[in-house]
């Protein structure tokens, strides 16, 4: 076969200003931004441990609680890293819910096991027990956390490192938080959470949409003497031995995909950043009988249930809250293994909205959940159900179910959750690590 730039009945100049054109395109395309590997702007914790070559855990025997986010910017696992890295010792694994590689739904008991890939048990914090027990940390000097969270109060991961940070401070022992982004950044939105309504979905009195990294967060569990041991009826506060490893490059105006960090779905229904950004809205309709889009391809950004009439709701709600669109839809919940079992209305024709980010920064998605929810009261009173016990638990309050019943105004419910969150906001400030 013959070479095109061989052929003889091409002119000599011509193959030379092809050959030429060639050279400089593939040049172009390989020193273009879209070729090249993006270096990630922001190193987390984990890449600042390992730049630093293990020098905090030398000599050290080391326990992590974490899951299959906790890689640093080359994808490498933290248990992995810890496992082949000298004079380090690892010797125990703690999953969260979800599971060490995340691939258990929500709510499912996870057993202990012994992790494959490095030998050390893997012990559940989501079957059993929420919380190391001694036994489990006799061997341990220090106990790490690594886990990606989503900037939602009602997160369960910052609720386990909460019961780890006790463990830990009873075992008298370190506790190293290997910070994170939060990937929807620093913006706050209440409510707040009632400690009366205290739960593994809302731990602590912080705002539902708190703006803060799970570092920050440690320093306020522990400064604000939240940290308990001791029974239920007789607590005494507790402060553990905090380390916060902290990220370089991030700052609180930061989204996710602006971090150059590789997203991994932190749980198996928080599929994108766009899913992130509208889940402390969206979710509080799993305290509701209106499907969350468990059972889809997209949940939380989908919403609704047999009876919804998507294009009175879009007319009611559009433009209503900056930065995102509705669009009506049909949709069927499934079973997805892995993702969602038994989700509402399954195998049932849904009539609803898909929700679609169009301002990231401009959202404010618990606003959204609020004028969602009061629609829903005045377009469908007879058919919306709002489950008390999960409503005060999700929002944190007992009176946000109250006023969407009696039928008040958006606005009154986010000039009263408004009134609790600027305490908070203040509050924060002493223990915020970053820009």
């Amino acid at each position: 076969m013959t070479h095109l730039f061989s052929h003889p009945s091409l002119p000599t100049r011509f193959v030379h200003f092809t050959k030429t054109f060639c050279i400089c395109c593939l040049i172009l395309i390989v020193s273009s931004p879209l070729h090249a590997q993006k270096k990630a702007a922001v190193l987390t914790g984990l890449d600042i441990v390992v730049a630093s070559n293990f020098s905090e855990f030398q000599g050290k025997r080391v326990g992590i609680i974490t899951n299959h986010t906790g890689i640093d910017s080359e994808r490498r696992h933290i248990a992995d890293l810890f496992h082949e890295a000298d004079g380090v010792k690892l010797m125990a694994l703690f999953g969260p819910e979800h599971g060490i590689r995340g691939d258990a739904p929500a709510g499912a008991k996870i057993a202990t096991r012994t992790d494959a890939k490095t030998g050390v048990p893997a012990y559940s914090l989501y079957g059993e027990t929420h919380k190391p027990t001694p036994e489990m940390l006799k061997d341990i000097d220090v106990l790490i956390y690594d886990i990606q969270d989503v900037g939602a109060r009602f997160y369960t991961y910052i609720s386990t490192m909460a019961l780890c940070m006790e463990a830990a401070a009873e075992a008298k022992i370190p506790f190293y938080v290997l910070d994170r982004p939060n990937p929807i950044g620093g913006l706050v939105e209440g409510p707040m959470l009632d400690p009366a309504h205290r739960s593994f979905v809302g731990i602590h009195p912080i705002a539902l949409r708190h703006g803060m990294t799970v570092g920050e967060l440690a320093q306020m569990f522990n400064g604000e003497g939240w940290l308990t041991t001791g029974s239920k009826e007789a607590p005494q506060s507790i402060k553990a031995d905090l380390h916060v490893v902290k990220m370089q490059g991030w700052r609180h105006d930061m989204l996710f995909d602006e971090t150059g960090l590789p997203w991994l779905s932190p749980s198996p229904n928080i599929i994108s950043l766009t899913t992130a950004l509208v889940y402390p809205g969206t979710c509080l309709l799993e305290a509701t009988n209106l499907s969350e889009g468990r059972g889809t391809n997209l949940p939380f950004e989908k919403i609704g249930a047999p009876w919804l009439n998507s294009q009175k709701m879009i007319d009611k709600l559009q433009d209503r809250v900056p930065g995102i669109y509705l669009r009506p839809i049909d949709f069927i919940p499934m079973d997805i293994p892995g993702k969602a079992m038994n989700p509402k209305f399954k195998g049932t024709g849904c009539r609803g909205l898909q929700l679609d980010v169009t301002a990231p920064r401009a959202l404010h998605a618990v606003t959204f959940g609020i004028h969602l929810l009061c629609a829903l009261h005045e377009l469908h009173p007879k058919q919306l159900v709002i489950n008390e016990g999960r409503m005060a638990r999700l929002s944190g309050q007992p009176w946000i179910r109250e006023m969407i019943l009696a039928g008040e105004k958006p606005e009154a419910i986010l000039q009263r959750m408004e009134k609790g969150v600027g305490a908070f906001r203040e509050l924060r400030q002493k223990y915020l690590l970053y820009e």
